[in-house]
């Protein structure tokens, strides 16, 4: 009953929610087995951050995906999965979950190049040693996309101050800048810019008709489709879509297309004329469809 329950309450969560559970869930399970049974959390850390060397990332290239999934503390993790949790919020009004995942770990994967690069090329950063963990670089992405795609949404800080989405992106990126400047966790800060500036593209490229994260679909796609079980049925299937194809398309196939070209056309006005175009009922529209898919 409680694993039925468990697992009930899990796919009732939105895509944004289930990565905030796995960060936290291997922020736990990382911390009782260093606690419980004697192994170092550098130990355990040392599989999965991304390291600076370039020749030490290539014995470990999952690294650069799976950094994203592991934080220094709990400060740490708790403002990057907070941060997350209002982000996505309002991403997942807009968007499906793919394109979220698309954003998300597109800004995980351009973060960790730049962190490599940057300690491959700056001289001051040679010497240093250090890795990357942390969830930032696709946070930020993920802020800064949705800062870029409606900028001048207005949301409420703290309940005290409304403010336009453009002006938090710029002040996220102002102290990354600044911190940088300060020569306070240079690389991380690094990964950050990284994100951010794989979440403004992202953003202005889709704004102009153009999804540059299609390819990345596919590739999740792909990844996806190695995991599922299961014998195909595929010969009676097309028999049964055969004989239904002669005849008018089903409910379920219009309704389908209806509510997708409702969407289309919703973003469209976004695209246009901004968010705060939309009437309340379009509002309503989007954010219902964002919990259906």
């Amino acid at each position: 009953m409680a694993n039925g329950g468990l697992q009930y309450y899990l796919a009732r969560l939105n895509i944004a929610e289930k990565l905030i559970a796995i960060n936290l869930a291997i922020f736990i399970i990382t911390g009782l087995t260093s606690a419980l049974l004697g192994f170092s959390t550098d130990s355990i850390l040392y599989w999965f951050e991304l390291p600076k060397d370039f020749f030490a990332f290539l014995t470990k290239p999952w690294s650069l995906v799976t950094y994203s999934f592991f934080h220094a503390g709990i400060g740490h993790i708790f403002w990057n999965m907070l941060v997350l949790y209002f982000t996505g919020r309002i991403f997942l009004n807009l968007f499906d979950n793919q394109r979220f995942l698309n954003v998300y770990f597109l800004g995980v994967i351009l973060g960790g190049l730049l962190f490599l690069a940057s300690y491959n090329i700056f001289p001051t950063l040679l010497n240093t040693n250090t890795s990357l963990i942390g969830a930032s670089a696709g946070v930020t992405a993920v802020l800064i996309f949705i800062c870029t795609y409606i900028p001048n949404q207005e949301v409420r800080l703290f309940g005290l101050i409304n403010l336009k989405l453009w002006y938090l992106g710029a002040f996220w990126v102002l102290m990354d800048l600044i911190q940088i400047a300060s020569g306070e966790n240079i690389g991380g800060r690094l990964a950050h810019l990284g994100g951010a500036f794989l979440g403004y593209f992202y953003a202005r490229q889709l704004l102009n008709g153009r999804d540059i994260g299609q390819g990345f679909s596919v590739l999740l796609s792909a990844i996806g489709n190695l995991f599922k079980s299961g014998k195909r049925k595929a010969p009676l299937k097309t028999v049964h879509r055969r004989d239904r194809a002669k005849g008018a398309k089903s409910g379920v196939d219009y309704n389908k297309e209806t509510r997708q070209r409702k969407i289309d056309a919703i973003l469209d006005k976004i695209s246009k004329s901004g968010y705060e175009s939309l009437s309340k009922a379009e509002k309503d529209f989007l954010f219902k469809a964002g919990k259906e898919d």
